[in-house]
């Protein structure tokens, strides 16, 4: 048996800021944007890889998610991590932007690490290895 991710998700509030923000700002691409009910069925992929895993924007209107989600921005957890070639590249980049972090580009070790601010209520670690 062979198990591999191809879809992901990050809690959301708001479907259309956050498609404006994953897709501007840090530079997905739109897969799917297919109505599901009073929300949407909202993927993106990696730039450069619309056959690779898909990370679908979840409205977090669930039980619990918006209190879940704000515990862990106000301990400063990240809700999810994604790898980028060199956090200060993309740290600089994004920030141009008017992308807010939370935490400036900072190694730890083996990798660097920068946490930034999605705008739908999650913050998001870039990591890249050293």
């Amino acid at each position: 048996m062979r198990i591999r991710i191809n879809i992901t998700s990050v809690l959301v509030d708001d479907q259309a800021k956050a498609l404006a923000f994953y897709t501007d700002k840090l530079g997905f691409e739109l897969k799917h944007d297919v109505p599901a009910g009073e929300a949407r069925w909202l993927t993106l992929t990696s730039p450069g890889d619309p056959d690779g895993v898909e990370l679908l924007l979840e409205p977090d209107a669930n039980f619990g998610a918006p209190e879940f989600k704000s515990t862990l921005k106000s301990a400063g957890v990240p809700y999810t991590q994604f790898q980028v070639d060199d956090v200060q590249e993309a740290f600089d980049e994004l920030r141009e932007k008017g992308v807010e972090f939370t935490m400036e580009p900072t190694n730890a070790g083996p990798v660097s690490i920068v946490v930034l601010d999605d705008t739908c209520g999650n913050l998001i670690q870039l990591i890249s290895e050293n």
